[in-house]
């Protein structure tokens, strides 16, 4: 049995598919502890074809492709994880890159913390055109997801989870906990997200601790269509879409309402400051953010 399996969901997306596999087989790790799965999620695309040339240029590697008609991003990488042979399961998404050390340093932690059930790396923020003017700190977490816990492994603190394009887990957590929640996650141009946090909220409550693994690291690339005002306004009302959604299935929706009236006045307060320090554009798509968060929360 593989050590490790590499999940990669995909879908429509051939030419990020490729760059994705460059770095899968630039792995510091001897080839023969790793294998990698792309979940072909009904692409209309070359994705076919360009993986299967890709494997013909890497005989020397495990890669193989299976495929999921279902579509969603949930079941995606439902089906990579059924597909999969490694003790340890890496789930990446297919729009970013590894860094050379990423198999080997999940592989390491994993061999080395043998009680220690999910873990997640460093998110390294790639812009495949320029950084917005208008992008802060808490629109940025939104969009691109940045993580950098630490220089050495620790725990994520509660209010931290690993990013849902960079996590890793034993592969007994899903016969414990469940497999990813098909109504979350992206499905086709759906903005619904929320299906890793949910994962994780089971393994706390199942009383697993989540780990933060530096080198086990991805760059996150964020092209340009990511950075137009439909994007950012769609993707905010989905975020509180998906919100809502976990918060019904708990039971906690008033506690969400609560909660995220509160965010809006802090958000008040950071918008001011933004505007005396003369940054009033990352004052303004700070309030727009949440403005549509909350829309979605309340389905407005």
């Amino acid at each position: 049995m593989k050590k490790i399996t590499i999940v990669i969901a995909t879908y429509n997306r051939a030419q990020s598919l490729l760059r994705i596999l460059r770095s899968v087989v630039g792995q510091t790790a001897p080839a023969a502890s790793w294998e990698c799965v792309v979940v072909n999620n009904n692409s209309t695309d070359d994705t076919e074809a360009v993986f299967a040339d890709f494997v013909r240029e890497n005989p020397t590697f495990d890669l193989r492709m299976v495929t999921e008609t279902t579509q969603g991003l949930s079941n995606a990488r439902n089906c990579g994880i059924a597909a999969a042979k490694g003790d340890y399961i890496a789930i990446v998404d297919d729009d970013e890159t590894l860094e050379e050390s990423f198999v080997e340093s999940y592989i390491e932690f994993f061999d080395s913390f043998p009680t220690a059930m999910a873990a997640g790396g460093a998110v390294k923020v790639c812009y495949e055109g320029t950084r917005p003017r208008w992008m802060s700190h808490f629109t940025e977490q939104m969009i691109a997801n940045p993580l950098d816990l630490d220089i050495a492994v620790t725990l994520f603190p509660k209010s931290r989870v690993p990013a849902g394009g960079n996590m890793a887990f034993r592969r007994e957590v899903f016969d414990r906990v469940g497999l990813f929640n098909p109504q979350l996650g992206r499905n086709g141009q759906s903005l619904v997200g929320g299906e890793e946090n949910d994962l994780f909220a089971r393994l706390r409550r199942a009383g697993e601790q989540l780990y933060f693994v530096p080198n086990a690291a991805i760059y996150h690339h964020i092209p340009d269509s990511k950075l137009t005002d439909d994007y950012f306004d769609r993707l905010s009302y989905n975020v509180g879409v998906s919100k809502r959604m976990r918060a019904e299935a708990d039971g906690c929706l008033e506690q969400l309402l609560n909660k995220e009236r509160t965010k809006q006045l802090a958000s008040y307060c950071l918008a001011l400051l933004y505007t005396i320090v003369l940054q009033p554009l990352k004052a303004k798509y700070l309030l727009r953010m949440r403005k549509g968060i909350y829309k979605g929360v309340k389905q407005l």
